[in-house]
């Protein structure tokens, strides 16, 4: 079987460069889930609005489009998604039982760290703390791993390959 990844996490966390390496890594498809975002929400963030549930849903319904159709194919998928709570992963999911996650886990000063030191992203400072009191940890019963930001994207993407062994 061909694994389907989403790596998440909150803005800053690295889950692009870890998601696009691991996807170089295992030879499949790399799909970055802001790209996916409709406009209306990309301007509510670069506003320094944070999304609602609401919001949230035609662009979730979307990337579980993208899941099922490589699921139906049969082919691996690497996928970067905030996921914050379960039932956005639920929603994904439903696409894809067998989908696994990769929560790329960093503490606040990192991920400030990070997001003032990028250019060219829509998603400002001051929305990190509302998705890190939004962020639902991996559940038990969720398949997945959680991964530490402060380590190298190559290595990060390295151990989620091995998991997916």
């Amino acid at each position: 079987m061909t694994a389907r990844w989403v790596v998440m996490g909150v803005s800053g966390c690295g889950k692009s460069s870890v998601g696009a390496a691991l996807a170089a890594a295992l030879g499949v498809r790399f799909l970055e889930g802001d790209h996916y975002h409709p406009p209306a929400n990309v301007a509510r963030m670069r506003a320094g609005v944070a999304l609602t549930d609401q919001d949230r849903a035609a662009w979730l319904d979307r990337l579980a489009a993208e899941i099922g159709a490589a699921a139906a194919a049969g082919a691996g998928l690497v996928l970067s998604c905030s996921a914050l709570k379960r039932r956005y992963r639920d929603r994904l999911r439903a696409a894809d039982p067998d989908l696994r996650f990769a929560h790329v886990h960093g503490e606040r000063a990192l991920l400030a760290q990070r997001m003032q030191e990028r250019s060219g992203h829509f998603m400002p400072l001051s929305l990190l703390d509302s998705q890190l009191a939004t962020l639902e940890p991996l559940q038990g019963d969720e398949a997945g791993i959680v991964l530490d930001a402060r380590r190298p994207p190559q290595e990060l993407a390295a151990d989620i390959k091995k998991a997916a062994a």
